[in-house]
């Protein structure tokens, strides 16, 4: 069992990487000090430490600026209430991967601070827009080539992220999903058939991971989604019509208790979930020729 180190032999060891001129390892023990909560200062004869916040606040998304990814792919989740299960979902995606993970807060972050460390950061706003405009602003400011919107409810019981990353790099699906489904035609556009794993016309945002491009060029999601639910599907569709092909696969993943949609007002729900497929019929409905093929 390994124990963590003190921010005093991390600084000791960024001053020997600097003197060996090691600069790239004196920059990533800085950043494990900054995620301890404390900014390392150089002095003569030595260093000392100031107290640093441990994750930055915004008025709004709309102040949110490049988010600093190491690697091809991050996950991302937008957490707006539940965070002690935020939390727990977020200790199973270290458990079985080393992938970068930010979580959007809305809320009082407290129950997620203890997991800040080089592998996940936080960001907190404190004027919430929605979901829509939550997702977008994660989409575009993370510097990563892959990412995952998630569920803070959905936990990782395995490595979901390697296969994933296996199949968005072959480069046939822009898009790929843990659960999803066929738009039922005869339904005339109102319900999705879950058809198991193979291409489908929507993913859900249980676990969506995509190629960062594609999806802004497609328009990303809609800024009127103040809702999550169906926002994912207007999403899909988006990404069909510019000509992305979408990919549901089995992955180790389960799920919790569904906050999101259990635990929120039931009229404010069903209200919201309305207005987002109410635009997913006035826009794609009888457009059958973006649909992937039937199965």
């Amino acid at each position: 069992m390994t124990t963590e180190k003190s921010k005093e032999v991390l600084a000791q060891e960024r001053l020997d990487a600097r003197a060996a001129k090691d600069f790239a390892k004196a920059d990533l023990i800085r950043d494990q000090i900054a995620a301890m909560g404390f900014e390392v200062i150089d002095i003569a004869g030595g260093f000392e430490f100031r107290a640093k916040e441990r994750y930055p606040t915004y008025a709004s998304t709309r102040d949110i600026k490049a988010i600093k990814i190491n690697g091809e792919i991050a996950i991302a989740m937008i957490v707006d209430g539940f965070t002690a299960d935020a939390a727990e979902t977020v200790r199973t995606i270290k458990a079985h991967t080393n992938a970068p993970v930010i979580a959007l807060v809305t809320v009082d972050p407290a129950e997620l601070i203890d997991e800040i460390d080089l592998q996940f950061q936080v960001i907190a706003i404190t004027e919430n827009f929605g979901w829509g405009e939550n997702a977008n602003v994660l989409l575009k400011n993370i510097s990563s080539k892959f990412a995952v919107i998630m569920d803070p409810s959905t936990r990782f019981i395995g490595d979901a992220v390697a296969p994933v990353i296996a199949e968005l790099n072959k480069g046939e699906f822009s898009a790929i999903g843990w659960r999803g489904g066929l738009v039922n035609t005869d339904d005339e556009w109102r319900s999705v058939d879950d058809k198991g794993a193979g291409e489908v016309d929507v993913l859900f945002s249980y676990f969506l991971a995509m190629n960062s491009a594609d999806a802004i060029n497609a328009g990303g999601f809609n800024n009127r989604a103040i809702y999550y639910r169906n926002a994912d599907i207007e999403f899909s569709l988006r990404l069909r019509q510019s000509n992305g092909r979408l990919l549901q696969i089995d992955l180790p993943l389960e799920q919790a208790r569904h906050h999101g949609y259990y635990d929120t007002d039931e009229e404010f729900r069903e209200i919201q979930s309305k207005k987002n497929y109410d635009r997913i019929l006035e826009r794609f409905r009888g457009k059958s020729a973006i649909l992937s093929p039937r199965r």
